[in-house]
């Protein structure tokens, strides 16, 4: 992997810390209801639990990425990048928000095609 990948590739997994950060911890505080647009603090709470759970995974697509560079595994990082670009994808279009496509998939599509370059 080249210095260009890694550095992507830990952007993207750094991205996925901070998301696990705000879905288990900052969910219902105002930080974690701005950045999600939260209808109220009760709904935030009311799901609370969901959202811990999309962190926990979350922290996994991190630790996968964090892992291939570790190992220096490049099917494994290929992998985790693809995982991370069809969650983004599926984010956006259930939710109906696209900027989640271009805050979650694209920087993940990035580091998938420097691979290429």
């Amino acid at each position: 992997m080249g210095i260009v990948t890694t550095i992507l590739i830990i952007i993207v997994a750094l991205e996925h810390c901070y998301f696990l950060i705000l879905e288990m911890f900052l969910w219902t505080k105002p930080k974690g209801i701005n950045a999600f647009g939260l209808k109220s603090k009760q709904f935030a709470e009311d799901t609370k639990v969901l959202a811990s759970n999309q962190g926990l995974y979350n922290g996994f697509l991190a630790a996968g990425l964090l892992f291939s560079l570790f190992t220096k595994d490049i099917k494994t990082a290929i992998f985790f990048l693809i995982c991370v670009i069809i969650a983004g994808i599926y984010g956006a279009y259930s939710t109906k928000q696209t900027k989640l496509f271009y805050i979650q998939a694209a920087p993940a599509m990035i580091a998938l095609a420097s691979f290429l370059l």
